[in-house]
């Protein structure tokens, strides 16, 4: 077996090359606060114009929900005046019937009978 010096020239790495650190160039904090600006600019802006729409969507709901129970309304009323015109219409056919009655029994002769003259007939009599 070789022996091996450790400490020769040969054995011993060369030295890894110095890296040069560059200068330290001035500071990019302008561009980076200008980008950040930029950013949570255009994010309150976007965030903003989010919210006007839904302030928009709320108000057309509350538009259409008003518009809905003035419907409703209107629709109770009319089923109301529905159901007073149908009484109304029964009250002016009962009373012409009465009139067209009495108009048919007179043109027959018939006359209406006073109160004093009203007789009753029991018809269980046998």
């Amino acid at each position: 077996m070789a022996a091996v010096d450790w400490f020769a020239a040969e054995a011993v790495a060369a030295p890894a090359p110095v890296r040069r650190r560059r200068p330290a160039a001035a500071p990019r904090t302008r561009t980076r606060t200008r980008k950040r600006q930029r950013r949570v600019t255009a994010g309150v802006i976007w965030i903003s114009a989010f919210a006007l729409l839904l302030a928009g969507v709320v108000a057309v709901n509350v538009a259409v929900l008003r518009a809905n129970v003035a419907v409703d309304k209107l629709d109770k009323a009319q089923v109301d005046l529905q159901a007073q015109n149908a009484a109304l219409a029964s009250q002016v056919s009962s009373s012409n019937a009465s009139i067209r009655i009495e108009q048919t029994a007179r043109r027959l002769g018939l006359v209406p009978a006073s109160a004093a003259d009203t007789s009753y007939i029991d018809l269980n009599q046998r």
